[in-house]
């Protein structure tokens, strides 16, 4: 079930993800005063409130904290949570209407959102040590089927993201060494990884080399990792799988297989128009 639990988050990816790269969303946090980063944080994090930057910081975990303090304190200036969620869902919807067209009145949405919601309603109450599922998951569900999908794919992502945070603690890593180790698989330039969470070259440096002295990283000029790293990235992932199976094994690996069946056009739609790098995991 684990193997069929991760397929299935990571199929429905594109269709949460898309809000991130969504021109619509950018322009409704624009239309809010929010400038730069400052959308992505306040929009990720305005389901906990109004809450100082040191919360956020460490719900997003990999962050440079200094980049969500500004983007926090920037956000908060300008508009409050309630305004940013709104404009949140309302790009989510012109998103998904200007890319799925029709698509999102279909029986298959409407099945794939019954799915989707019936694993996301399995664990709603499973909040322990998951703040940004907490947060989510505390929110009304929409009322269209295809806003009801996203907003479950959300739930489950955050749901999925809070349990690999513990399990990168668990292994001992700091944010920052995360994303090392992350470019060590080769899933994503080490590059896009340092620069998109804003932290500096002497601080990339500075992460590769303790790991380097803890027998995570090898020596060489693009790092990989040593067997022990490999072995111990793996335990992560593990954990990660293990603590994230329960919504999917709720509705069973038939329901799971009909779920990406149903909703793999419309990924890959999103996809395709929003996060081309994506359609390799389809």
């Amino acid at each position: 079930m684990i193997e069929t639990a991760r397929r299935t988050w990571r199929l429905l990816e594109p269709y949460h993800g898309m809000i991130y790269f969504a021109p619509e969303a950018a322009a409704a946090y624009g239309e809010l005063g929010l400038k730069g980063r400052a959308g992505y944080f306040a929009s990720r994090s305005a389901a906990l409130g109004v809450v100082p930057a040191p919360v956020v910081v460490a719900a997003f975990y990999n962050f440079n904290p200094v980049l969500v303090g500004e983007s926090i304190a920037d956000a908060w200036s300008a508009t409050d949570p309630a305004a940013v969620l709104a404009a949140r869902y309302a790009a989510a919807d012109q998103a998904l209407r200007g890319t799925l067209g029709d698509a999102i009145t279909s029986p298959e949405m409407r099945r794939a959102a019954a799915l989707l919601r019936a694993a996301a309603e399995a664990v709603i109450g499973d909040v322990a040590g998951r703040p940004l599922f907490a947060a989510h998951a505390a929110l009304p569900w929409p009322a269209e089927p295809h806003l009801v999908l996203w907003h479950a794919q959300t739930l489950l992502r955050e749901y999925r993201g809070d349990a690999h945070v513990a399990a990168l603690l668990t292994a001992g890593l700091s944010g920052i060494e995360a994303l090392a180790t992350h470019a060590a698989s080769g899933a994503v330039p080490a590059e896009t990884l340092r620069t998109s969470r804003a932290w500096s070259e002497a601080d990339w440096s500075a992460a590769v080399s303790g790991l380097r002295e803890q027998d995570w990283l090898t020596e060489d000029a693009e790092p990989t990792f040593t067997p022990a790293g490999a072995d111990r990235r793996a335990e992560i992932e593990r954990a990660t799988d293990e603590n994230s199976v329960t919504p999917y094994a709720h509705i069973g690996e038939s329901a799971c297989a009909e779920l990406q069946a149903l909703v793999r056009p419309f990924s890959r739609a999103l996809a395709e128009k929003l996060m081309p790098w994506a359609l390799a995991r389809q």
